[in-house]
């Protein structure tokens, strides 16, 4: 399975709208209006919402007639490790909800956990399992923006395996509880109606 069936358009769409690197190589935003691709990272101005399609593969969006954006470059490999880089974040996000180990992620790309976590923490500024945390936080918000779940439905569902750590590490990324941020979303979406 890969990560587009794990990724609703929503969820991809919450990512480009917040540049999130974590996602770059991962899927590309095309915009048919311009016929223009891009990193999810891109800071160039937001496309309307209807004019976006997401893919997987940079040839099949090529081979759909777009072509590369000047400004993020999403046909340029920055760095000789980008491949590990998004093959561990790939399996990361594919496994979110699972219990993952770093020694899983090592065998996984077939190479040494200390090296791994050494080369991607220079290459993304953050250990896998930092990610790995911040995909499960990025999950949990969706989840709390657009279901009705209690916070330890959310907390399972997100992939966390103690609802105490679910608390923690959403506080330290998102600088609120899960109960906090929900009421935000949902003051800040009755304000617009």
């Amino acid at each position: 399975m890969g990560y587009m069936e794990l990724l609703s358009f929503e969820e991809m769409w919450d990512k480009i709208i917040a540049c999130d690197k974590k996602y770059d190589g991962l899927f590309f935003t095309a915009v048919k209006t311009t016929k223009i691709y891009c990193r999810p990272s891109c800071r160039s101005r937001k496309p309307k919402k209807i004019n976006v399609e997401f893919y997987t593969d940079i040839e099949e969006v090529e081979k759909a007639g777009y072509r590369a954006c000047k400004r993020c470059q999403p046909e340029v490999e920055h760095s000789p490790h980008i491949e590990l880089v998004r093959r561990v974040s790939a399996f990361l996000i594919t496994h979110s909800k699972q219990d993952v180990r770093l020694e899983d992620v090592a065998k996984h790309v077939g190479v040494s956990s200390y090296y791994l976590e050494r080369l991607f923490k220079q290459e993304t500024k953050e250990t896998p399992r930092t990610f790995l945390e911040k995909i499960r936080i990025d999950q949990a918000a969706h989840l709390l923006k657009t279901s009705k779940l209690s916070n330890l439905e959310i907390c399972y569902e997100s992939g966390f395996q103690s609802p105490s750590n679910f608390y923690r590490v959403f506080r330290n990324v998102k600088n609120c509880s899960p109960s906090e941020y929900r009421m935000v979303i949902s003051g800040s979406l009755d304000e617009m109606d």
